[in-house]
């Protein structure tokens, strides 16, 4: 990959929504090269859509739960751990899925209105899976960093100054 390719990759990474003109000044580029630059990545699927972090916390009316499962599975002959993880990642309820080392072999990202809704998914949806041998669920409780964006960072420092 060339490395004005790298660039845009890395500026758009932290800000999907500078525009053409301001990112073809950043890589020493025209316009038009930088539009074909982004086509061209996004047509290899590099660049796989644009999104923005949003703190959920703060809009009232959307209240959510978000759980992450650790899962424990038999990989299949042949495929190994992707077709069961393909099965999971299908639900819409899952938002990611990784494919982990150590005790665990996959973690499982899913959101829901309540605990209840959650406990449910678990033990009506994924616990029924063949290849899955166990899972543990973890709640998130408070959301302080996602993405590179910290959350709910203080403006002042309120310690009071010591000196000798």
């Amino acid at each position: 990959m060339e490395r004005k390719a790298l660039e845009v990759l890395q500026i758009i990474e932290d800000n999907g929504r500078v525009s053409i003109s301001t990112l073809a000044k950043m890589i020493d580029a025209t316009e038009e090269e930088t539009e074909k630059i982004l086509k061209t990545l996004e047509e290899e699927k590099v660049i796989l859509t644009y999104s923005a972090v949003i703190d959920w916390s703060k809009v009232k009316e959307v209240e959510t739960v978000t759980a992450m499962i650790d899962v424990k599975v038999t990989p299949q002959r042949g495929v190994g751990f992707d077709e069961v993880a393909e099965r999971i990642y299908r639900f819409p309820e899952v938002k990611a899925l990784y494919l982990m080392s150590g005790a665990y072999d996959l973690s499982v990202v899913i959101e829901g209105k309540t605990m209840s809704e959650i406990a449910r998914f678990v033990s009506e949806k994924l616990s029924t899976i063949d290849s899955v041998l166990s899972t543990t669920t973890h709640f998130q409780l408070k959301k302080y960093k996602h993405d590179g964006v910290v959350f709910e960072e203080d403006e002042d420092d309120k310690r009071i100054v010591v000196t000798p």
